[in-house]
């Protein structure tokens, strides 16, 4: 199972819009998981237009509409994979061992809100990702995503560079 992962997209804003290259894996992908801070309602039926399901959940600057739609936390199965969603994952310290206690039985958590890359695992199997954004890179080198396979259970995570 494919997965393309974003979050921070905070749309509409000015001329900024999700890059072609970043549109091309959504609509690749078999599901699509956002961890927040879309903005408007109006990205969120964008990306459920793109075809493959979406998974998401609403971060600090969501609209009162998208807060309504979307959960604060959510639990996905990626072909026996748990992957668990939160926008915010806290500071830094600690930040594995918290999110494997808030997400008991996932083998991965996927975050957003800092806009900065993070692939970290625990030693033990299970991992946390933050894929950046796609559209508001702020202090960052480059705009990014990330992919992942998912099947029997586990799931593999990559960043991808978009610019």
């Amino acid at each position: 199972m494919r997965l393309a992962v974003i979050s921070d997209t905070h749309l509409p804003r000015g001329a900024r819009r999700i890059p072609d290259a970043c549109l091309a894996r959504l609509r690749a992908a078999d599901a699509i998981l956002h961890a927040g801070d879309l903005a408007a309602e109006s990205v969120l039926d964008e990306l459920v237009a793109l075809g493959p399901p979406v998974v998401a959940v609403h971060g600090n600057v969501d609209s009162p509409a998208v807060r309504a739609r979307l959960p604060e936390r959510t639990v996905y199965d990626a072909d026996g994979a748990r992957i668990g969603l939160v926008h915010d994952a806290g500071p830094a310290t600690g930040r594995v061992v918290r999110l494997r206690r808030a997400f008991p039985g996932c083998a991965a958590v996927v975050f957003g809100h800092s806009h900065i890359p993070l692939h970290a695992d625990d030693g033990a199997g299970f991992q946390i990702f933050n894929p950046g954004s796609p559209t508001d890179r702020r202090r960052q080198p480059r705009h990014t995503m990330g992919v992942a396979e998912a099947g029997g259970g586990a799931v593999r995570f990559e960043l991808v560079t978009l610019d």
